[in-house]
């Protein structure tokens, strides 16, 4: 009866060792999933070299139905059919303080390199492509009045 118990001891022991070892590890995935955008000061500064034009407009529109509805929703506000299923949630692109908190560039290299769960679409599309979905994206949110 003792080794039993002693069993049955050691089995909880280690249950309970395996229970904190997944938690510390999906916190730590959680920090680490959860983080801002690390994004090069070079690419920050990169300008759009597509005009917005309407021909602009509506070619980034037609990118975003095909590559970005389905999380990002069909109005930009992060609600699109299958963003409940990622963490972090998509970013609402209707949120124009945080739209116009970023360049066009840091868009651009965000639609490029992606980060999980964000795919990079830097192989998926062309260079023209990116720059007009950024014209098109950037069109969600209306332009805050500049604080100078």
């Amino acid at each position: 009866m003792a080794i039993n118990s002693q069993n049955a001891v050691r089995a909880r022991k280690l249950l309970l060792a395996l229970v904190f070892v997944t938690l510390c590890v999906v916190a730590v995935f959680a920090y680490y999933e959860n983080r801002p955008w690390k994004v090069p000061e070079e690419a920050k500064r990169r300008p759009n070299p597509i005009q917005t034009s309407a021909s602009a407009l509506a070619a980034g529109r037609s990118v975003y139905l095909d590559k970005c509805v389905q999380c990002h929703g069909q109005t930009g506000k992060g609600d699109g059919p299958d963003a409940a299923s990622y963490y972090p949630s998509p970013t609402s692109l209707v949120d124009a303080q945080h739209m116009n908190s970023v360049t066009d560039g840091e868009i651009f290299y965000q639609i490029s390199q992606g980060r999980k769960p964000m795919p990079a679409f830097k192989k998926r599309l062309t260079e023209e492509q990116r720059w007009q979905l950024v014209l098109y994206v950037r069109s969600f949110a209306p332009v805050l009045p500049s604080s100078r």
